[in-house]
């Protein structure tokens, strides 16, 4: 199964166009990933926004990804095959995918036939749509126990948010995604919402003992400015040695100097790491549209997406600290503004910090090549 983040997809192959438009639209404003049409829809939905369009069809269908089952073997229209290699959806299936076309399995899951049916398509198909009668989690625990080494991902059909909360943490990892069938808007964008948390992971932040801060002249800075709105206590991990990156603090604080603006992060220095995912970039690297990672006190991260990066000459300050025999460094815009996170999870201002406070970083063992962990001993000062 993937490691991808969770997606949301949206039924809307029921009811008047005016209905399903509806359903499209909600789905495009709240983020929803895909939405699951009719083949003759593919088209009135491109108009509406750009998302992700699968639809019920053949091999003709011009959607993103194409869906077999519906009125066939998926959905008992027809009956299951007795020999699964000479099932009409197999050979759909392999005609799709040899015109480069990704296909979707859908699979109402009537009982273990069905399951089993459901398993066979996994092992080929990119996505395997499962819908439960009356929404079961079992089938679902099955799925996810058979196919969790293939390359493909379950979405579990739900009608609620409360059922898509269970899906996407069934067996701790959890359906790849859900398919929702309701007209209620806040019902869409509740699980958006519960499927962005379920993506939150969190990285270990450690206590540092500042050893050193001191000036060290002129030197161009980067002010990452999201196109989110960060709270007390979140920023982004950055530092000059991949060893140990500093909680650098966004300027979601007020200040006489300057107004508040939570969207940005003064990161530092061009040549510092800042972390990425599992991966640390450049922030001389990063532009527009880049994603960018969120962490606050607690270690909690999320994605954020750069809208805008500025690269301005400023005085700039060395901060040395040292944790589990560590010493890592950073260099900041010397600025009353830039603030770090310390012990306490509380927001300090570069401008007061002192040899012996506590401030937080992450540490990591090895060494990265291009941004990705290799075990290899490197030296860094």
């Amino acid at each position: 199964m993937s490691d991808k983040n969770k997606s949301i997809w949206i039924k809307a192959d029921k009811g008047n166009w005016e209905n399903r438009k509806n359903k499209i639209i909600n789905g495009l404003e709240s983020g929803a990933d895909c939405v699951l049409v009719n083949s003759e829809d593919v088209d009135k939905v491109r108009k509406l926004g750009n998302i992700n369009v699968a639809a019920f069809g053949d091999s003709t269908s011009n959607a993103d990804i194409v869906v077999v089952g519906k009125g066939g073997e998926g959905d008992g229209t027809k009956p299951l095959p007795s020999d699964f290699s000479g099932s009409w959806d197999i050979t759909t299936i392999n005609q799709l995918k040899e015109n480069g076309k990704k296909v979707a399995g859908y699979v109402v899951i009537k009982n273990k036939d069905y399951e089993n049916f459901a398993v066979e398509l996994g092992e080929i198909c990119d996505y395997v749509i499962t819908i439960g009668i009356d929404w079961q989690v079992i089938p679902l625990e099955n799925l996810i126990a058979k196919l969790q080494d293939k390359e493909v991902q379950i979405i579990s059909g739900v009608k609620t948010s409360e059922e898509a909360n269970i899906a996407l943490e069934t067996l701790e990892h959890g359906s790849d995604g859900v398919l929702l069938d309701s007209d209620d808007p806040n019902t869409i964008k509740e699980t958006v919402g519960i499927a962005e948390k379920s993506q939150i992971s969190k990285t270990e932040l450690t206590p540092a003992v500042i050893t050193r801060i001191e000036p060290v002249g002129m030197g161009d800075r980067v002010c990452v400015d999201t196109c989110n709105l960060m709270q007390r206590g979140e920023g982004m991990l950055v530092g000059s040695q991949s060893k140990g990156l500093f909680l650098v603090h966004s300027e979601s604080e007020e200040s006489p100097y300057v107004a508040s603006r939570p969207f940005r992060v003064n990161a530092g220095a061009v040549h510092a790491y800042v972390q990425v995912g599992e991966k640390t970039r450049y922030l001389s690297e990063l532009e527009s549209g880049d994603e960018v990672t969120i962490v606050d006190a607690d270690g909690k991260q999320k994605t954020g997406i750069v809208g805008r990066v500025k690269i301005e000459r400023r005085p700039l300050m060395l901060v040395e600290a040292e944790a589990d025999g560590a010493v890592i460094r950073t260099i900041l815009q010397n600025a009353e503004t830039i603030k770090l996170v310390n012990s306490d999870k509380n927001p300090v201002s570069v401008s007061d910090l002192k040899k012996g406070d506590e401030i937080l970083v992450h540490l990591e063992k090895g060494a990265r090549h291009f941004g990705t962990k290799v075990n290899e001993t490197i030296i860094e000062k």
